[in-house]
């Protein structure tokens, strides 16, 4: 590897993020996984859980996930209850994309903490089970006459909400982990 290639890997790792994550239920458009992950990338997003009881994981082109899904761990999960236990055994929050009146605006939420942002698939978005099991709902604030995004887009918008409040605070791994991260990266 050379010494400029190692210098870009170990700026890329020590701004990656343990404490924000996403979780996809049952998207079924591998274009909108992929560019869920391109975007998860470019936020420094360390892992995706991905939740697939409705149909099978789709196969992601190369294209528009331009490379990004070796830099992201993957979990996929066949239930939405046994992800979300995961998630809390490693303390994050679970709030859910879901457009009811509790739900919070995304620009009302602190996302400095350990969060987990779930997004439901294109046509019914999250299930009962995922929103109702949450710790909280929110909604991306629009003003049109069309009440939702595209979750690709979505996603990136709560994403770069989370990457903005988090400016401060993007070194999120120890020495250790940004170290244990670039010995399995040099390896791909």
């Amino acid at each position: 590897m050379t010494p400029e290639r190692e210098k870009r890997y170990r700026d890329v790792i020590r701004y990656r993020q343990n404490t924000l994550t996403l979780v996809l239920e049952n998207i079924w458009d591998p274009h909108n996984v992929s560019a869920i992950l391109r975007s998860a990338d470019s936020v420094g997003i360390l892992e995706l859980y991905l939740v697939y009881n409705n149909q099978e994981f789709p196969k992601l082109g190369k294209k528009s996930s331009a490379g990004s899904k070796k830099w992201i761990q993957t979990h996929l999960f066949c239930d939405i209850k046994t992800c979300y236990h995961a998630l809390r055994a490693k303390g994050f929050t679970i709030l859910a994309t879901h457009l009811n009146e509790a739900s919070k605006s995304l620009y009302s939420l602190d996302l400095t903490q350990k969060t987990a942002l779930v997004f439901g698939n294109e046509h019914s978005g999250v299930s009962d089970e995922a929103h109702l099991l949450a710790d909280g709902n929110f909604e991306i604030p629009q003003t049109g006459f069309t009440q939702s995004l595209n979750v690709s887009v979505a996603a990136a918008v709560s994403m770069f909400e989370a990457f903005r409040q988090r400016k401060d605070q993007l070194e999120c791994l120890s020495k250790q982990e940004q170290n244990k991260l670039f010995e399995k990266w040099s390896k791909l």
